[in-house]
C-alpha cells in the first residue's frame, strides 16, 4: 500500500514540502490542508510591493495550480483542521471531513498578536498577516490620511515607509526606546530612526498605546497620556506560534512546537513539524523559534527528507530582510547584546553592514544596501570564521578578499 502524508498548513512550508518529497522520489499520496481560500503564498510582499500595488496578487503565490497538481497533491483550501488524533492517525476538519494519515506535517504557521488596549475592536484598527487583510488596508490608504502605526518593528517600519510614499500622515507608537530593537543593533536601529524621520514619519518612542477611541470607527490613538487624531490604525506587535492542534494532540509546546534536530516533533516517528510553528535546536545547541522564510523553507526540506528516510541536522544560518523606501535591510546569522560590533562603511552613504564578533568569530551581519558584506558574511558564519575586527572594518579591502 502508497505511503499517505498530510500536510496540515498550505503556506510556505507546506508547499515547499510537497516540492522536495516528490523531488526525493516520494510516490505516495499527499494531501495539503489550509485554512485560507488561496493557494500558498508569499507573505513578505504584503507589506510592501503588494501594498504599495505594485505587485499583482497573481506573483505572490509560491507555484500555480498546475504544480500541485501535477505533483498529484489533494489541496482542500478554505477549511481548517480541528483535531489531530494520534493514535487513529486521522486529521479531522472543522467541516466534518477525515483523512488519515502515515506521517502528518504540521506547517501551522503563526498568526498575529492581538492588542488588548480598550478600543481595538473599532472598524478601523487593522492587522496585517494575510492578503484579505492587505485588500482591506489598501481600501482606506489614501493621502493625507491619518494613520497610526502601533509597533515599530519589520511590519510596521514597512507600512509606514510604503503609507509615507503614499502622502499620508504616519504615526509609529513604539513602546521600547527604538525601532526594530529585537531585531537589530543600535546603528542599525539610528540610521532607519532618521530615515524615516526624513522621510516625514513621526516615531514617538518610549511610547505604549493605551487605548483606541472613536464613535462607531476609530478616531483617536491615546498613549503617553494624549489623544492622538487617527483615521486608520495599523496594529503590528508580533505573531504567535499556531501550537494549538499539536497542544490538544499531546505534543510538547513551549512557544511553539517544540522539535528536534531531525524536524520530528517529539519523538512521534509519524508527526513532523516546520516553520514559523516550531521551536527547534539553533546552529548553537539552543531552542529558538524563527519567523522567518528561510526557516521556513529549509526546515521543510528536512522534514521531508526524514519523511523520505533520509535523515539530516538542521544547522541552517538563519537570514531575514526588509524592504523600506529605496533600502534593502539583509541580515544573517542571531546576534547577541554581547557580541562586539563592526562597522564596515558609513551610514551617511546609506550603504553600510555591521558585523557581530563573537568569541573573534563572525556571528552576525547586518547590511543596508550592501550585498557583498550580506553574501560573503552568511559564508563567515556558516564556516565559523574569525576575522579580524580591523579588517572588517576596512573598506579598501574587497569582501570577497576577506572571504
Amino acid at each position: 500500500m502508497s505511503e499517505r502524508i498530510v500536510i496540515i498548513g498550505a503556506g510556505q512550508s507546506g508547499a515547499q514540502a510537497v516540492a522536495t518529497l516528490r523531488a526525493e522520489g516520494f510516490s505516495g499520496s499527499i494531501t495539503m490542508i489550509g485554512d485560507e481560500p488561496f493557494l500558498p503564498y508569499q507573505r513578505p510582499p504584503l507589506s510592501k510591493a503588494y501594498l504599495m500595488g505594485t505587485l499583482e496578487r497573481e506573483r505572490l503565490f509560491l507555484k500555480p495550480e498546475a504544480f500541485y497538481r501535477d505533483a498529484h497533491c489533494e489541496l482542500i483550501l478554505g477549511v481548517g483542521v480541528s483535531r489531530l488524533d494520534r493514535a487513529a492517525k486521522t486529521v479531522h476538519l472543522a467541516d466534518g471531513r477525515t483523512f488519515g494519515y502515515d506521517k502528518v506535517l504540521l506547517a501551522t504557521g503563526s498568526r498575529v498578536r492581538k492588542i488588548r488596549s480598550p478600543g481595538a475592536d473599532l472598524p478601523g484598527v487593522h492587522y496585517l498577516r494575510g492578503i484579505a487583510d492587505v485588500d482591506a488596508l489598501r481600501e482606506v490608504f489614501l493621502p493625507e490620511k491619518k494613520l497610526a502605526i502601533v509597533g515599530g518593528g519589520y511590519i510596521g517600519l514597512e507600512v509606514a515607509a510604503v503609507a509615507a510614499k503614499r502622502g499620508m500622515d504616519v504615526t509609529v507608537f513604539e513602546t521600547m526606546n527604538r525601532l526594530m530593537a529585537r531585531a537589530v543593533s543600535v546603528p542599525v536601529s539610528d540610521f532607519y530612526e532618521k530615515v524615516h524621520r526624513d522621510a516625514g514619519v513621526k516615531l514617538l518612542l518610549n511610547t505604549g498605546v493605551e487605548a483606541f477611541e472613536g464613535n462607531g470607527k476609530v478616531e483617536a490613538i491615546r498613549a503617553g497620556g494624549k489623544s492622538y487624531a487617527a483615521d486608520v490604525a495599523l496594529v503590528g506587535i508580533g505573531i504567535v506560534p499556531n501550537d494549538e492542534i499539536a497542544k490538544e494532540a499531546g505534543l510538547a509546546c513551549e512557544d511553539g512546537i517544540v522539535v528536534d534536530e531531525s524536524s520530528n516533533a517529539t519523538g512521534d516517528p509519524a508527526v513532523f513539524a516546520a516553520g514559523d510553528c516550531t521551536r527547534h535546536i539553533g546552529r548553537e545547541g539552543t531552542a529558538l523559534r524563527l519567523e522567518c522564510v528561510q526557516n521556513a523553507i529549509d526546515q521543510a526540506k528536512h522534514a521531508a527528507m526524514w519523511m523520505v528516510g533520509k535523515p539530516n541536522t538542521y544547522r541552517e544560518v538563519p537570514w531575514f530582510w526588509s524592504d523600506q523606501y529605496d533600502l534593502k535591510l539583509q541580515i544573517a546569522g542571531l546576534a547577541r547584546p554581547s557580541d562586539r560590533i563592526v562597522l564596515r562603511g558609513d551610514p551617511a552613504a546609506r550603504k553600510f553592514a555591521v558585523f557581530h564578533l563573537r568569541e573573534g568569530a563572525v556571528a552576525a551581519v547586518e547590511a543596508v544596501n550592501a550585498a557583498p558584506e550580506y553574501l560573503v558574511g552568511r559564508k563567515l558564519i556558516a564556516d565559523g570564521a574569525s576575522i579580524a575586527p580591523e579588517r572588517l572594518a576596512d573598506t579598501s579591502i574587497p569582501m570577497k578578499s576577506i572571504a
